[in-house]
Parts: C-alpha cells; sequence; structure tokens
C-alpha cells in the first residue's frame, strides 16, 4: 500500500508543476481521492489555499500561477485581456500605475475559487462572446508573450493589443477614462490593420467600433488609412456615451466636452 502511495505521489509531482493550481475534480480525474488529497496536505506534500484547490508549493501564490493553471491544466479558453493584457504587453504608463485587477475573457465562466484566493488581486470575468460571438467555436489566439512558472517557460494567453484595445473601450463609460484611453491611442502607432480589419468585422459592439474609429481618426496613426471603414457596420442612430457631453458629427457618439479636437 504504502508503495502504491509512493508511486501516485511520483506521478503527482511528475502532472502538477510546482506552484500551479488544480481543483478537487482535476485530481479526483487523476486519481486521486479526497482521502488521499487530505493525506498530502497533512503531510504538507499539498497546499490547499482555498477550498478545494490544491497545489505543489509553500511559496506565496501569484496571479500569474492561477491564469496559467487555468489555461494549461484545467484547459479553460480564458485570455487574459482589457486594461490587464495592456498593462502587460507594456502600455501600464498610459493606464493606472498599480495593477488590481486581472481581467479575463473567455467563452465561459471562470472557477467560482479564483475568489477566494490568497492574492492582492480581484480577477474580473468577462464573457466574451458578448463583444465577439466567433468566440462562441473557437477562443482568441494568443499574443506571443511567455512568463516563467516553477522553472520552465509556460505560455499565458493574452488578447493581442488590438484586441484588448476593443476590450478596453468596451468598458467605457463606466469603468474606464476617455482620457486614459485616448493617451493609450496616441502611443499605439503599431497595431496591424489586418489584425483590425479582421476584429473590426468580427466585433459586435457598435459603440466600440464607433469608439475606436474616432480616436484611431483623432491621432492619425499611419494603420488607419489601411482600414476600410465600409466593411464595418456601425449601426445607425446616435450614441449618447456622457450626458451633456458633445456629439462627434462623424461617428455620432457624444463624449467628454474637454476631449477636443486635434
Amino acid at each position: 500500500m504504502a508503495t502504491r502511495s509512493d508511486s501516485k505521489l511520483n506521478r503527482l509531482q511528475q502532472e502538477l508543476p510546482e506552484g500551479l493550481l488544480v481543483d478537487a475534480g482535476w485530481l479526483e480525474a487523476h486519481g486521486y481521492s479526497s482521502a488521499l488529497r487530505s493525506q498530502y496536505v497533512r503531510a504538507g506534500w499539498l497546499d490547499n489555499p482555498a477550498r478545494r484547490v490544491y497545489r505543489r508549493s509553500r511559496t506565496p501564490l501569484t496571479w500569474q500561477q492561477a491564469v496559467i493553471s487555468l489555461q494549461t491544466l484545467l484547459n479553460l479558453p480564458l485570455a487574459v485581456g482589457g486594461r490587464t493584457a495592456l498593462e502587460q504587453l507594456g502600455y501600464a504608463h498610459y493606464l493606472s500605475a498599480e495593477l488590481q485587477e486581472v481581467h479575463l475573457y473567455g467563452p465561459k465562466r471562470a472557477p467560482t475559487w479564483l475568489v477566494d484566493l490568497p492574492l492582492d488581486v480581484k480577477f474580473q470575468w468577462h464573457n466574451s462572446i458578448r463583444l465577439f460571438p466567433s468566440d462562441a467555436d473557437a477562443p482568441p489566439e494568443p499574443s506571443p508573450v511567455m512568463l516563467s512558472a516553477a522553472g520552465m517557460h509556460l505560455p499565458i494567453r493574452y488578447s493581442s493589443k488590438e484586441r484588448a484595445v476593443l476590450e478596453l473601450l468596451d468598458e467605457l463609460p463606466e469603468r474606464e477614462s476617455f482620457h486614459q484611453v485616448d493617451a493609450l491611442m496616441e502611443g499605439l502607432s503599431d497595431l496591424s490593420p489586418r489584425r483590425l480589419q479582421t476584429l473590426l468585422g468580427a466585433c459586435a459592439s457598435v459603440k466600440v467600433k464607433r469608439l475606436f474609429l474616432f480616436f484611431a481618426d483623432r491621432h492619425r496613426h499611419a494603420w488607419r488609412s489601411r482600414l476600410d471603414v465600409s466593411r464595418v457596420d456601425l449601426g445607425s442612430g446616435k450614441r449618447v456615451l456622457v450626458k451633456g457631453g458633445r456629439l462627434d458629427p462623424t461617428y455620432h457618439i457624444t463624449l467628454p466636452s474637454d476631449l477636443g479636437g486635434k
């Protein structure tokens, strides 16, 4: 019996990279019963940072380890997107200075136990199908970003910067600042017009598409001239985004009156 238990423990050390998280369902599916899990926790072979969540480590947990665990071990179609993706991809100086929320986008809800993890950040899940209905068939392509975890290079899936900008615009005006977005868009001179054209065609939000094109026109980046707006459905009618704001005559959206033209 001891030999069998030792063999299972050795197998767990191979299957569960140190520092990463799995839930009770994952362990159950891999042959680790509730009694065996409790035994491993008592012996210090497994840590139990939240109810029915386990990891092989006594070191502090990071949000990156949690996300990598979701994307790889638990195989969830989630991407770090919006504000968080832009911050991690090098645009933090245009946005807030301190990371307080990690925005996850995907067609399936993130596990509820994320909120119970001992972390200084909060996870916010966004249903990506609402913005990009095609996500029902496939998750977004990963951005080529690598993070080191447990001595290995494991990929963490981010929205591309083109997609992350659209995700960020979806948060206007309730949860994001027009002026921070304006500063961010001014610095985005290296976006891919091919990727933007595809994303704008797939995006279901008229508000997001109009806002993006307004800021693109405002900052006159070289990639703007390569976008075919005739292929983008901009809907009809006005969109009141700011009460008492000024109406942009091109895209028929109300904007802060102090967001002057260029």
